[in-house]
């Protein structure tokens, strides 16, 4: 029996085969990113390019698949890595432990696809820049924090999202940079007021990647 014999039951052989050969990147490890990396695995990608600078925290512990008591301190990309492999033996997994920035040194044009689960608005735009640029689809992450219904989430061009303050910063700098077609995850539901601390859930981030994870999925087989 093949570990994937229940999704080819819903997708055929043929498409299973497509995401076999899929090469994909995520950057962000975090709340939404552990989950983007757990849907694709589960799912048949073929090969990973995960990206992240960061070591498991306590804090991390109520959102983050990745992180439990035994990986606190350790590098998300070596967890990540390991994790994915723990799942499926054949997958291809290359890491690198950095903070992306323009600086970063990917090829995008070698991807199939592109998901930018980061925090940071330089980062999260210069990953949506380079995808356009190298003509790959791409998907990005729009704020998670201080958000309790994860019912509000939706998927949809960056053109049209609404409420959230970062997808609204992000949307301008697309239309200031005539950047169009961008998909993205974002929540209409208003962020709480919690002062300057953010808080965060176990089931908003984790559905926020999930809905990630199965729009690469649709895409890369065309459903």
């Amino acid at each position: 029996m093949n570990q994937f014999d229940r999704f080819v039951t819903l997708i055929g052989e043929g498409k299973l085969s497509t995401l076999q050969k899929s090469h994909v990147l995520v950057v962000g490890l975090g709340g939404v990113g552990g989950h983007v990396v757990e849907t694709l695995v589960r799912s048949g990608i073929g090969e990973l390019t995960i990206v992240d600078c960061d070591t498991f925290e306590l804090s991390n512990l109520n959102r983050q698949i990745l992180a439990t008591h035994s990986t606190i301190g350790k590098s998300k990309v070596d967890v990540c890595e390991l994790r994915c492999r723990d799942i499926n033996p054949k997958i291809k997994v290359h890491k690198k432990c950095e903070k992306f920035s323009s600086l970063t040194k990917l090829d995008f044009s070698k991807f199939c696809y592109v998901v930018d689960a980061v925090d940071d608005v330089e980062a999260k735009f210069e990953i949506i820049k380079r995808a356009k640029e190298a003509n790959v689809n791409v998907i990005s992450c729009m704020g998670t924090a201080n958000k309790f219904d994860p019912t509000k989430l939706q998927i949809a061009d960056i053109s049209h999202s609404s409420v959230c303050p970062l997808a609204s910063i992000i949307r301008k700098k697309c239309r200031e940079s005539g950047i169009k077609d961008v998909k993205c995850a974002f929540s209409t539901e208003p962020p709480k007021k919690n002062g300057t601390k953010l808080g965060s859930t176990a089931f908003v981030p984790s559905v926020a990647g999930i809905l990630i994870g199965q729009t690469v999925i649709l895409d890369l087989i065309k459903e």
